[in-house]
């Protein structure tokens, strides 16, 4: 069988004279009727080459669309103060106010003093010396004081006793409210006197009255010695 395959294997070459005639010639140093061998197999992969260059820069792209807004961050910490700044420029005056309305004082006193030492029991004691009476909210004449400010009143007396005793009472409207007795000391000149704080009421009247008859209207005053009644406004009634 081996001996059938190379004979066959010789015939399907071709002769040496067709060679010369059709095909190339053959390698320098080649055997002249040689004979091809079966292909081999494929060879293993090379060890892989070195990276190239770094290509040439391409052109700028377009900008992109904004991204998303991202959740907001936290409250960062308080500076420090900064240094205080040079002090600013006067601003502009401003306008002229409305006038406002005038404070208006209110004033009501009296201070009076007894001219004559004859003096009538259980009636008001004309106090006719006047020492103060501006407002002339007191009468000579009646003795009374007239309340024409609402408010609160200071009221005092101070009585020169002699002869006889004395009682003196202060009346509002015909009430007795305050009474003083003193009683009489053979030739001796005495005093008497009292004060109080009265809410009067606008019309309101305030007198001094010698009470229970002639043997207690000891009210003295010559050019030495005095009988006063004085009377003033502390505040007035704001309502």
């Amino acid at each position: 069988m081996l001996l059938l395959g190379a004979l066959l294997l010789l015939l399907a070459l071709p002769s040496h004279g067709q060679y010369t005639t059709q095909g190339p010639p053959l390698p320098k140093g080649a055997c002249t009727g040689w004979m091809a061998g079966v292909p081999g197999h494929p060879g293993h992969n090379g060890t892989p080459g070195r990276d190239g260059r770094d290509g040439t820069r391409g052109e700028k792209g377009e900008k992109g669309d904004p991204g998303l807004v991202g959740p907001k961050g936290d409250t960062g910490e308080t500076g420090i103060t900064g240094i205080e700044g040079p002090r600013g420029f006067p601003g502009v005056p401003g306008r002229k106010g409305e006038p406002g309305e005038s404070a208006y004082v209110f004033r009501s006193a009296f201070s009076v003093g007894l001219e004559t030492r004859v003096t009538v029991p259980n009636v008001p004691i004309r106090f006719t010396k006047i020492f103060y009476n501006q407002q002339n909210h007191y009468d000579g004449t009646t003795g009374k004081f007239l309340c024409n400010i609402p408010g609160l009143y200071y009221f005092s007396y101070h009585i020169t006793v002699y002869l006889k005793d004395v009682k003196v009472s202060l009346y509002k409207n015909d009430k007795a409210l305050l009474f003083t007795h003193d009683q009489f000391q053979d030739r001796n000149v005495d005093q008497a006197s009292g004060s109080v704080l009265l809410y009067l009421d606008k019309g309101d009247q305030v007198w001094l009255q010698v009470y229970e008859g002639e043997n207690h209207n000891g009210v003295y005053a010559d050019n030495v010695h005095d009988s006063t009644f004085t009377g003033f406004l502390l505040y007035h009634n704001i309502e």
